[in-house]
């Protein structure tokens, strides 16, 4: 702790010596008059002679403010309509240009790269960049360069060439993508950005330090654009699809005959309102082509956060974000966030179990019958986003037991509504904004009265930066409130989130009457972005009734965070390493009792050699835990300190084979606790359109506070032996940049083993062997064929408790086989394969050969799918 307060009182030695910023460049483009150039990637064109070219790039990376290694040169032109880029990058030995071939923002190989700030608001940008092989990239910028969002996909037009000089690329990009105010003239903020990748070395045009403040606000500046017009955006892209399913038969299942088929329809549209304002509709989506998740084992209380991986749902989700808190320290409250998309579709909350059905015709989502997204920013800096969403009720076909069906409902109609604003204030110095949420459901079942009928949030933030943005400081505050019946708001006090009813709990108490919660939440962050020495400190708070997961995500609530980060970065090349990074971090956590639930420390240190190797390792050591959550209800439990150590080693990516690997150790300090791991990436890329890849992982979980079962105010833990191997797949393919074929595959097996189960006596304890008393021999009894314990609590020949065995042998195998051609730009085609298998059972001592045997016999699904778009632009 002292290590970082003195840190931080260093920041202001180092804040006095920071770097000035570089003059500002100035590039004067001009307008084609009644030329146009021809998109061929030559630069021959007569067109070009109207503009000077601008040069003199400074390396950024390595080596901060040095000449780079080759020369690189560029010109801009513009019309009514497009922006024309022509980017000359010289190089003295061309057959060394690297062509890699890679998807859509791949950003593999030697690329060049263009940044537009049209907004001329200091603070977002679109980013254009082009590979030596024609692949096409794009990012919108937001945030002064802290977000990149990659899902951005414009339409606009690439050519490249190689010659003895190097090589060259030439883009037009429709004023229509770019958004700018209505006014006669404009100075636009531009970067030009030259990737040499044999080197790794990155050189821009207008020199930005490493250890800038921001990046957007330094960009330089385009003159020159008189007369333009904002341009309105209407692209329409309807759907059709077919799928049909192949699936293991299961005798007397109706709903299980071993095939199916199905032809959907439907569109997406991006419309331009106005010059600020961009309107994007779905209706009946559907996202086939998507990767599935990874598998996962949770034996935790809480939910499992997963990225989104839908389009509709990608595309600008930076607009629509609201994270609870944004610590540089890291932690499991930055995946918080007022907005969580996944929401919006997902498999339906209610299955039918009644005692007299048979088969259930099951499904996996809700359709979502219409989504709307509505986006936009004006030349004031406000800045805004709307989406609305309508999942439809859903019913499901069920057989009973004398083979009479009939519709069973399983989930309601419901209704999403997430509002972002935000303001820039002094260019960018400051930023102010607010969100709002609301689910709405129709619950017009009594089967449905675990859910609430309403749930809604609303939060405000603010950033203000401070000594030429090099300090800033961030607040955010956040209401939330739900109702809906008693059944609702019980299941929600009693959720995993807040486990109201703990005997411990001497702040929240349930209340079975209650029918609605209103919550808050509260984020502080003060930090400095500038120099040698970065550093952040901050704290956060949830309130015990605050929840968000019924559109948001939350993972709990009732706790009070502290947490202080700190770098030292050595950003210019010395003696064999490129760089060098060393963190410390520190963690405090209480809840709303005043307890202190956990305070740990974190080292680690990052740095790149001169080979382009990289080595990281680090350590965290904790001291005693409570929790509140791992008893699933009971009382709270204290756990022993421990310490994890991890490293990491990464051969050079630029070669066509190379390797990572990731091995780490933890361990309690009574011994409840060990586990170890290592995962291993190794890539090879054969051809400069072929990149082969497989991933393996293994991990050990030995914890012998394992949570199992809990009767009658009787909590039973157990001492678990897990083993858990996954691994990832992947072949790329890239025949040309519009056309490639891509597969994904991954097999997982998790074994978890339980035994000296054991009673809890008083979890909070401060002696570690009075919190659990281990069961005797004849206290505990395992029934062969029955597959279940019987506990004598007692010890009087008499059964308290029958436990259903808790050992698992998880199997499954996930493979996705896509096909994508775009064969106009914004139009696509997709074939696609898709399987999934899986085996679970219980039974004992298997060895992973009897596992992956196991996975190998089962049976799975086989999705066989092909899904034409075609984008109208009117």
């Amino acid at each position: 702790m002292r290590f970082l307060i003195t840190l931080l009182l260093m920041g202001g030695f180092f804040a006095a010596t920071s770097q000035a910023e570089p003059p500002r460049r100035t590039y004067t483009t001009a307008h084609t008059g009644s030329i146009t150039p021809t998109i061929d990637g030559l630069l021959d064109d007569e067109a070009w002679e109207q503009v000077e070219w601008a040069g003199d790039f400074i390396q950024r990376q390595p080596v901060d403010g040095a000449k780079p290694s080759q020369e690189t040169q560029f010109k801009i032109l513009y019309d009514a309509k497009y922006l024309y880029v022509g980017i000359r990058a010289f190089d003295t030995e061309p057959d060394k240009v690297v062509r890699r071939m890679s998807r859509r923002d791949g950003f593999e190989g030697d690329f060049v790269e263009i940044n537009i700030d049209s907004y001329a608001d200091k603070r977002t940008a679109f980013s254009f960049s082009a590979s030596a092989s024609g692949v096409k990239g794009e990012e919108y910028i937001s945030n002064n360069g802290q977000n990149w969002d990659a899902t951005w996909d414009p339409i606009w037009y690439l050519k490249t060439s190689v010659d003895d000089q190097g090589w060259i690329a030439e883009f037009k990009i429709p004023l229509s993508q770019l958004r700018f105010a209505d006014k006669q003239s404009h100075v636009w903020g531009i970067q030009v950005m030259r990737m040499l990748f044999r080197e790794q070395e990155r050189s821009y045009w207008q020199p930005i330090p490493q250890a800038a403040p921001g990046w957007v606000h330094l960009f330089g500046e385009m003159d020159g654009i008189v007369g333009i017009k904002p341009q309105k955006q209407l692209e329409i892209q309807p759907y059709i699809l077919a799928k049909t399913e192949r699936s293991p038969i299961e005798e007397g299942n109706p709903y299980a005959t071993g095939k199916s088929s199905d032809i959907d329809l439907g569109v997406d549209a991006k419309i331009g309102l106005t010059s600020d304002v961009t309107l994007d509709l779905t209706i009946n989506p559907d996202f086939g082509q998507v990767e599935a998740d990874p598998s996962r084992v949770n034996l935790s209380a809480f939910q499992l956060f997963f990225q989104e991986r839908r389009p509709f749902f990608l595309e600008g989700n930076n607009i629509l974000n609201f994270r609870l808190t944004e610590s540089s320290a890291g932690g499991p409250f930055n995946n918080d966030n007022m907005f969580y998309s996944r929401r919006i579709g997902g498999r339906p909350s209610y299955y039918p179990d009644a005692e007299d059905i048979a088969y259930v015709d099951d499904i996996n989502n809700t359709r979502i019958l219409g989504a709307a997204k509505l986006t936009g920013k004006n030349k004031n800096g406000f800045s805004w986003g709307v989406l609305e969403s309508v999942t439809r009720k859903e019913k499901v076909e069920v057989t009973d037991t004398l083979g009479n069906t009939r519709m069973e409902s399983v989930e309601p109609m419901t209704n999403y509504v997430v509002e972002r604003v935000q303001q820039d204030i002094n260019q960018g110095n400051a930023l102010i904004g607010a969100m709002v949420t609301a689910t709405n459901r129709n619950l017009d079942e009594d089967r449905f009265d675990y859910l609430h009928d309403d749930a809604y949030s609303a939060g405000v933030d603010f950033t203000q930066n401070f000594i030429n943005r090099n300090y800033y400081v961030n607040v955010n505050g956040v209401f939330s409130h739900v109702n809906g019946s008693a059944t609702s708001v019980l299941a929600t006090q009693t959720s995993s989130e807040r486990y109201f009813q703990r005997q411990d709990n001497r702040r929240s108490e349930v209340d079975s009457t209650r029918t609605s919660l209103t919550g808050t939440s509260a984020s502080l962050a003060l930090g400095k972005r500038n120099g040698k020495l970065v550093f952040q400190a901050g704290a956060t708070m949830r309130s015990p009734e605050f929840e968000l997961n019924d559109v948001g995500f939350l993972v709990q609530s009732d706790y009070i965070s502290q947490w202080s980060w700190a770098q030292y970065r050595i950003l210019k090349p010395f003696g064999v390493f490129r760089w060098m990074r060393f963190n410390a971090n520190q963690y405090l956590t209480w809840d709303f009792d005043g307890v202190n639930l956990y305070r740990a420390i974190n080292l680690n240190m990052h740095m790149q050699f001169k080979n382009l190797w990289f080595v990281g390792m680090g350590s965290t050591v904790q001291g005693q835990s409570i929790s509140n959550a791992d008893l699933r209800g009971g009382p709270s439990i204290r756990y022993p300190g421990s310490e994890e150590f991890w490293l990491y080693v990464s051969s050079n990516d630029n070669k066509k084979l190379s390797m990572e690997m990731n091995p780490w150790v933890a361990f309690g300090n009574h011994d409840n606790f060990y586990g170890k791991g290592v995962d291993v990436s190794i890539r090879y890329q054969p051809t400069d359109a072929l990149r082969l890849s497989v991933s393996p992982g293994i991990s050990f979980n030995n914890d012998e506070l394992q949570y199992v079962s809990s009767y009658a105010n009787e909590y039973v833990l157990g001492k678990i032996d897990q083993v858990t191997f996954s691994a990832s797949f992947r072949a790329n393919y890239i025949i040309t940049p519009n056309l490639s074929i891509e597969y994904w595959g991954q097999p997982f097996i998790s074994r978890g083993e339980y035994s000296n189960f054991k009673r809890v006596l008083n979890a909070n304890a401060s002696e570690y062997d009075s919190r659990y008393l281990p069961y005797e021999e004849n206290q505990i009894s395992f029934i062969p064929g029955s597959e279940v314990y019987h506990i004598d609590h007692n010890n009087d020949g008499v059964v308290d408790h029958e436990l259903d065995d808790p050992n698992f042998n998880f199997m499954q195998f996930r493979s996705n086989c896509v096909l994508r051609w775009e064969y106009v730009p914004g139009s696509t085609l997709f074939l696609v394969w898709t399987s999934n298998a899986s085996e679970y059972h219980n039974s004992r001592t298997n060895t992973f050969r009897d596992l992956t045997s196991d996975l190998h016999r089962a049976e799975g699904s086989n999705i066989f799918l092909l899904k034409y778009t075609y984008r109208f632009i009117l």
